[in-house]
């Protein structure tokens, strides 16, 4: 099977030359390479470009999760994967893209794939703890009917790390044009519905966490809750995300009290930040624009929208 690898960026930093390097070392390689590239003043088109990409510059207020990978789709001609990472996910085995593309090969009723995301080498405890709980070492195919057993979970999947069968994805309408934030959510869900599989591949792994700070914590969870609300049938149609939150939040607080109980009172503060950032972000058609605007992460998109 031909797969593109598909890589949206901006400013990559110093990550991108560990990314070029153990992308170059892959036991598998692509019919393609492609970025689309938000208006980098840094090395990160010139070395994509030096790494064989090819490479699609747009404005970065043209940037949409959704259209722009959606994009990415459309310029992977002659493939049958679309393989998407984002600019701060390393590879963490020569043959993560082999392990990942193989269970298209062994189903073919698998229409979306992602694998593992391990913490970056240092990381530090709650964003260590969050790679752990969210993506477990064993792998598994989901189908609408687990739905029943894991509720909202049935749609978890990432686009830092995954792979979606192309004429199945573009068959269903492709990524949604423009959303906040969870363009690989709607879609597993689509996918699911259509009578199509999930797979996690514990197997294929990448190195992929984020130190946030309390501000930007609750930021995250206002643009989670923001999600929730404007697509308020995935909770219809797949339960509510309430009680895998609290499972997380018990999770975290025994992998703290275990590893490093003296940052517990940091943890709560994080939690909280979390909870009130999710709750305002629900509730967020009761704010002006402007306060919005400054409560979310993703400034550009309030830029387009009006709540």
């Amino acid at each position: 099977m031909k797969f593109s690898v598909l890589v949206p960026t901006l400013n990559a930093g110093s990550q991108w030359r560990v990314f070029l390097e153990n992308f170059a070392k892959q036991s598998v390689k692509p019919h393609s390479c492609i970025i689309i590239d938000s208006g980098s003043t840094d090395e990160t088109v010139a070395l994509a470009l030096e790494a064989g990409f090819t490479v699609k510059q747009i404005d970065k207020r043209d940037f949409r999760h959704g259209a722009t990978r959606q994009e990415l789709v459309n310029l992977s001609v002659n493939c049958d994967i679309c393989v998407f990472l984002t600019q701060d996910a390393i590879l963490a085995a020569e043959d993560s893209l082999e392990k990942l593309i193989a269970v298209f090969l062994k189903d073919n009723k698998v229409a979306l794939a992602y694998g593992r995301q391990l913490p970056h080498l240092g990381a530090k405890t709650l964003e260590t703890h969050a790679r752990l709980f969210n993506y477990p070492p064993v792998s598994e195919i989901r189908t609408l009917k687990d739905k029943e057993r894991l509720g909202f979970k049935t749609i978890f999947c990432s686009d830092s790390f995954a792979a979606y069968r192309k004429e199945v994805l573009n068959r269903l309408g492709g990524f949604p044009p423009d959303t906040i934030m969870g363009e690989d959510t709607i879609v597993a869900a689509e996918m699911l519905k259509a009578g199509y599989k999930i797979a996690y591949v514990a197997e294929a792994t990448v190195h992929h966490s984020h130190t946030y700070t309390l501000k930007e914590e609750f930021k995250r969870y206002f643009d989670t809750g923001v999600f929730h609300t404007q697509n308020s049938h995935l909770k219809k149609e797949f339960g509510n995300a309430d009680g895998e939150g609290l499972r997380y939040v018990l999770s975290e607080m025994r992998y703290v009290i275990k590893n490093r109980s003296f940052i517990l009172p940091y943890s709560m503060f994080s939690v909280m930040a979390k909870w009130l950032g999710y709750k305002l972000g629900v509730k967020y058609r009761w704010f002006s624009h402007n306060t919005v605007k400054n409560m979310s992460m993703h400034k550009s998109y309030w830029s387009r929208v009006h709540n």
